[in-house]
């Protein structure tokens, strides 16, 4: 087993992992339950789209030609051959000197290249109107493949799809889409102090927080979770209740447990799944410290601090890009907030410090007031609205500084 506490920093911490990750295997959805999914494959339009020249506006097609130097104190006049319907193929082509009434969205007929806005016309009778206004070809029209074409993609393999893009799928016909599968986590407590939030806690007891903030975070970046449930402080219950979890997800998390101490049976654990084993344990954070980063049998495996404040940092520095990364997903930046520290923080070079902080409008513009308090205080991170980070390689910052409060999503 490697050495304990060789800490490194977090980013490293993935990376070691991030090599052995594969994207989990693509299923076929329905377009409307592919919301907020990664497609697994690039979509390539199988159709141009708009499929035939379309009216931009109101108005009447016209061969451009027709209209040149037309002004309103000599009009051009064309003669009116017929209206295009809406929804289906014009009856007719437009020859020189004719025009047909046109409506937003109506195909344009064989011969005309252009449309004349409603309002740049003047009727003269039920045959003829005059044209004020000149215009170019292919103005006031939308031309085949002029929104996409024929074979261009789409969307790239990894894009998230937005509203918008369902939309967008939906005009070219695509109904069912490739998408990767939501990674299932499980999480597993461990600790025989810890009782479900539905039971009071006796003296000594508490209840179980990390369970239902990992719930929520999964549950936020794309992942299923499935909780476990709590194991006491045995190793052949710890072991057996692992590989129940370990066998049902695509990631396990164990919470608690991953301190040296002679109660410390998480990283025993972890070691029997399989190889290659934990490949970090240790992280040059706070809080965090106590982290466990491990790739057991093809599956990711975290060992996170038991603390609640600890345990979600890590989580949300750890477990979020990888499920992203599970997703064929490239994680996306964190929101970043640009403010002002209202309080020194204080730190020590070799480690990153990471402190919740709540933004307060001033009438000097945005500060990021620190809440402090200790890591396993819950609602220090419930009255927060992200983390400042305090640098590796600082000592603290000062009250003043221009700080980035990176954002709770």
């Amino acid at each position: 087993m490697p050495e304990f506490f060789t800490v490194l920093p977090p980013d490293q911490a993935l990376e070691r992992l991030r090599v052995h990750l594969s994207p989990l295997p693509a299923e076929i959805l329905p377009l409307p339950e592919a919301l907020g999914r990664a497609l697994a494959q690039p979509v390539v339009a199988p159709e141009p789209l708009p499929a035939f020249p379309r009216s931009a506006m109101d108005g009447y097609a016209v061969r451009a030609a027709d209209t040149f130097g037309a002004t309103e104190g000599l009009p051009a006049y064309l003669r009116v051959i017929g209206e295009v319907p809406m929804g289906q193929a014009p009856g007719f082509a437009i020859g020189p000197g004719e025009a047909a009434l046109i409506h937003t969205g109506g195909m344009l007929p064989e011969g005309a290249d252009a449309v004349v806005m409603l309002e740049r016309t003047q009727r003269l009778d039920a045959e003829t109107i005059e044209v004020v206004r000149p215009v170019a070809p292919g103005e006031n029209v939308i031309a085949v493949g002029e929104d996409i074409r024929q074979g261009e993609i789409a969307f790239p393999a990894g894009h998230r799809l937005r509203p918008q893009d369902l939309g967008a799928l939906a005009a070219l016909g695509v109904v069912r889409v490739p998408v990767a599968r939501r990674p299932r986590v499980a999480i597993l407590g461990s600790g025989d102090e810890i009782v479900p939030p539905d039971q009071r806690p006796q003296p000594g007891q508490v209840r179980d927080v990390n369970t239902f903030s990992l719930i929520g975070l999964i549950r936020q970046h794309g992942g299923e979770p499935l909780p476990r449930g709590i194991a006491p402080d045995r190793l052949e219950v710890l072991e057996a209740m692992a590989r129940e979890a370990f066998e049902a997800a695509d990631v396990l998390v164990f919470t608690a447990g991953s301190s040296v101490s002679t109660r410390d049976l998480t990283a025993t654990v972890i070691e029997r799944l399989g190889p290659p084993g934990i490949l970090a344990h240790g992280l040059a954070i706070r809080p965090g410290k106590p982290t466990l980063v491990a790739f057991c049998a093809g599956k990711p495996v975290l060992g996170l601090p038991g603390n609640p404040v600890s345990a979600f940092v890590v989580a949300r520095m750890l477990l979020v890009p990888l499920l992203y990364l599970l997703q064929g997903v490239e994680p996306p930046p964190p929101r970043r907030q640009p403010a002002r520290l209202t309080h020194n923080i204080p730190s020590a070079p070799g480690r990153i410090d990471w402190v919740p902080a709540r933004l307060v409008p001033r009438a000097d513009g945005l500060w990021a007031e620190p809440v402090f308090g200790k890591s396993n205080l819950i609602f220090t991170l419930a009255r927060s609205d992200g983390l400042v980070m305090v640098p590796l390689d600082l000592n603290g910052l000062q009250a003043g500084d221009p700080v980035d409060v990176w954002l709770w999503e």
